[in-house]
């Protein structure tokens, strides 16, 4: 019996995309596809994720490429701009689950210093939550196991109680593997439909 639901927070909770910011930077989706592909890459931003210092990388990765210098240095100072707000219907439906009795946790692959500083107390959503573990602080990432079991320990959860919310199948498929419920996040309609069949 599911007794508590463990969500992820990025393009779950709150949309994050560093389209947002880039988008304008370069006035073209294609371009900057380009430089996301190839500079600031989804693998270096998972650095900081588990807790790499931002800064640090920062500066190693102006050095690589020089020439992309004021491009990078926005990934740190301009971070803020790629946030938009809570996703749709999220927080009505996190709402409903506290209200009829469901414990809340959060377990999210973010860097610590941004998200205590530009996304925790911005966002009411988080204010529902009974607990969270954030990468960052941990230096450990999703999908690794530990980061999991590190929830689990903390909170006296047993994994066949939860169950689990993420957009990305892969680490969906872990938690599967170590025994939580789970359900890939597609939008709030369509996770609102999904949880009657596990609640």
């Amino acid at each position: 019996m599911v007794k508590n639901i463990v969500l992820d927070f990025g393009n779950v909770l709150v949309d994050w995309n560093p389209h947002y910011l880039y988008d304008d930077v370069f006035g073209s989706r294609h371009k900057a596809d380009w430089f996301l592909d190839n500079i600031c890459t989804s693998e270096w931003n998972a650095r900081m994720d588990a807790g790499a210092s931002f800064r640090r990388e920062v500066v190693l990765l102006q050095r690589k490429y020089p020439q992309w210098a004021a491009e990078i240095e926005l990934y740190d100072t301009g971070w803020w701009r790629m946030m938009r707000g809570t996703i749709p219907g999220m927080f009505d439906l996190v709402r409903e689950l506290k209200e009829k009795g469901y414990a809340l946790y959060g377990l999210s692959n973010w860097n610590d210093r941004k998200f205590h500083t530009y996304v925790q107390s911005s966002y009411p959503v988080f204010g529902l939550l009974d607990g969270m573990v954030i990468s960052g602080e941990e230096k450990i990432a999703k999908p690794d196991e530990r980061i999991y079991h590190i929830l689990l320990e903390r909170y006296g959860l047993k994994p066949c109680e939860c169950l689990f919310v993420d957009d990305n199948p892969e680490n969906t498929a872990v938690a599967e593997r170590l025994g939580f419920q789970t359900i890939v996040f597609k939008s709030a309609d369509a996770l609102r439909s999904t949880l009657a069949s596990y609640l």
